[in-house]
């Protein structure tokens, strides 16, 4: 007995030795399975950036919360390291043997050669980028992580928020040299960026550590654990220590930002396109295929652009004049609406819970009725919020937070509210569809929930797919029977053309040398909209240069695929079918999602032919 149980305790210990080494050489050596690379690449990508691990809340489900302490490293060594080790995952996986590879293997591959390829071929430009603006970087990013994605349910939890804020110091010290790297390059930001990047910090200093954000939401956080979980000594104790961490870490920092920001400023004079930086027309071919993920051309968008403006501008001005807005330019005519008492809420709290109240029985409605046009629906829920009031005067009119893979929160459309007038009611039904349901919710939480298919094919963002879908789905609830109040369908074409004329401004400024000016006169007359709305929407592509291009882009390659399905099939063309072929596989370029469509179609007429048949035997 004694020598069966040595014999069986040694034969135990070598296969945990074979174990081990398996999966030292899966970590650190290229995998023996394909499989096992795409794991090593999402939980390498993942461990490396803690700030997404909370948004996911992946390690929490197996009760790993470590990383909800830590903030990642924005150093430009380490930023080096990340892209040594994107070439390095490139070169495997290009080393495997892709040629046998079909149905969702090949489109793992695929979608993953595209995506580090894109990232290695960027090398030349991946400086060019503003790391501090007004719409995104620490100054935001960081309250809005403590606020919005980190979970107190607990003291653990409690403990690593506190952890985490004691790491502000480090990281703001390393989002300022990286800045200044960029500034010794010639990188400078636009001269807006600067000055309301030092609006941010200021406004968010001013309150005090007591009536920070990030204290006051730590509160309402610990103020709902349970009394059986947490008596209200430790709680009176951990929220004076959370109110000290700011004071303390979180306050300072943003005041060494701040005084950079001061020495930067008389540095940035200009609000230019990127043309005006370094090797900017190369930068901006490349911010164009990276975002749209085609091989199109400024000047060919930028004629799109003019097009599709002068289309959905006669759609436009047809229901204006049905309307009875028949006086004065299109801009005249779309603002006279926007501002009448019958599109505007009361510009007070309750005028703006309203507004929230309303978005979300848009999005019930639609909701209700998914049913004739998908097959497939998220489990995941979404619920409206107002953008938080600390970021809401650089933010954008919206945007969606997907829900994290736990589902311990819902997924949520975050509205802005800085001004009521923003909001006419005309706007608000295309605003939800897109945001949410059929939109961005439907699109992303559908990825999330995924089986049966690497991680990463769930979190990989495709500016073009993601985006293209969302104003598709602007037109999709529009042909499905939601808008019918004519002034509804104004609000979507408003919202189209809105889009339209990003293809035209973007490459006008970053190509063709606009001035900012001249984009925000060029908008304004175009869509009608706000001025101080399209101030902020001009800027935005002033510091991110090619995104706006991929809403247009990529919902004009999703009607070109269901076209092409519908010639195909004729009869025999089923919407479900199509919107499951675009939603199951997750985010991809265009060029993937080209060769998804075209296998859909195949099996289709394949099936087809295969029910004939069997028809016939059976007649």
């Amino acid at each position: 007995m004694k020598r069966t149980l040595k014999w069986l305790a040694l034969l135990l210990l070598g296969l945990l030795m074979i174990a081990a080494a398996l999966a030292a050489h899966t970590w650190y050596s290229k995998p023996l399975m394909i499989g096992w690379f795409y794991n090593r690449v999402f939980m390498q990508f993942a461990i490396d950036n803690p700030e997404l691990l909370t948004q996911l809340r992946i390690l929490e489900q197996v009760g790993i919360r470590s990383h909800n302490a830590k903030l990642s490293d924005s150093s430009i060594a380490h930023e080096n390291e990340v892209f040594a080790k994107l070439m390095a995952d490139e070169a495997t996986l290009r080393s495997y043997d892709a040629s046998d590879f079909k149905g969702q293997d090949k489109i793992s591959y695929d979608i993953l050669a595209y995506f580090l390829g894109n990232q290695v071929r960027g090398g030349p430009w991946r400086f060019h980028n503003h790391p501090v603006n007004q719409l995104f970087g620490v100054q935001s990013e960081l309250p809005n992580l403590m606020t919005q994605a980190q979970q107190v349910n607990d003291a653990k939890d409690a403990e690593n928020y506190i952890a985490r804020l004691g790491e502000f110091p480090r990281k703001m010290e390393q989002v300022i040299e990286s800045v200044k790297f960029r500034e010794s390059k010639g990188i400078i930001p636009p001269k807006f960026a600067v000055e309301k990047v030092i609006d941010q910090v200021q406004g968010f200093i001013a309150p005090g550590a007591a009536g920070n954000p990030i204290t006051i939401s730590f509160k309402e956080k610990i103020g709902k654990i349970p009394a059986d979980k947490m008596d209200d000594a430790t709680r009176r104790a951990l929220i004076g220590r959370v109110e000290q961490a700011v004071s303390s870490s979180v306050l300072p920092a943003y005041n060494q930002l701040n005084t950079y920001l001061e020495t930067l400023r008389p540095k940035a004079l200009r609000n230019d396109g990127v043309w005006a930086l370094p090797d900017g027309d190369k930068y901006y071919q490349y911010a164009i295929e990276s975002n749209t993920t085609t091989t199109m051309k400024a000047d060919e968008i930028h004629q799109i652009g003019l097009k599709e403006v002068d289309r959905i501008g006669v759609e436009m001005d047809r229901i204006l004049v049905e309307s009875g807005y028949t006086e004065g330019s299109r801009a005249e005519r779309m603002q006279k609406l926007a501002k009448s008492a019958e599109q505007l809420y009361a510009d007070t709290d309750d005028g703006r819970a309203q507004i929230l109240k309303d978005y979300q029985a848009i999005i019930d409605e639609v909701i209700a009725g998914l049913d004739k046009s998908f097959a497939t629906k998220p489990k995941a829920v979404v619920e409206v919020k107002r953008v938080p009031v600390f970021t809401e005067k650089t933010a954008p009119g919206a945007y969606y937070n997907p829900p994290p893979m736990d589902n311990s929160k819902p997924g949520a459309f975050f509205a802005n509210l800085r001004d009521v007038a923003e909001t006419p009611k005309f706007g608000m039904r295309t605003l939800a569809y897109h945001e949410a349901v059929p939109g961005h919710h439907m699109q992303i939480a559908i990825a999330q929930e995924l089986k049966g298919l690497p991680v990463f094919r769930g979190i990989v963002p495709f500016t073009a797919y993601a985006e293209g879908w969302a104003l598709y789905a602007e037109r999709l609830a529009w042909e499905t029977g939601y808008e019918k109040n004519p002034l509804d369908n104004l609000g979507r074409l408003q919202a189209e053309m809105f889009r339209a004329v990003r293809l035209v401004v973007d490459t006008g400024m970053h190509s063709k040398r606009w001035t900012r000016e001249q984009a925000i006169a060029y908008m304004v007359a175009n869509t009608g909209m706000a001025e101080g709305e399209v101030v902020t929407e001009i800027e935005r592509y002033l510091v991110m240069p090619g995104q706006a291009l991929a809403y247009k882009v990529g919902m004009l390659k999703i009607l070109e695929l269901r076209e092409r399905a519908k010639t195909a099939l004729g009869a025999k063309f089923d919407l479900r079918e199509f919107h499951d072929a675009v939603l199951k596989n997750g985010s991809m370029p265009m060029s993937v999602l080209d060769n998804v469509v075209d296998a859909y179609i195949a099996q289709s007429l394949a099936q087809n032919v295969e029910q004939k048949k069997m028809a016939d035997k059976a007649a």
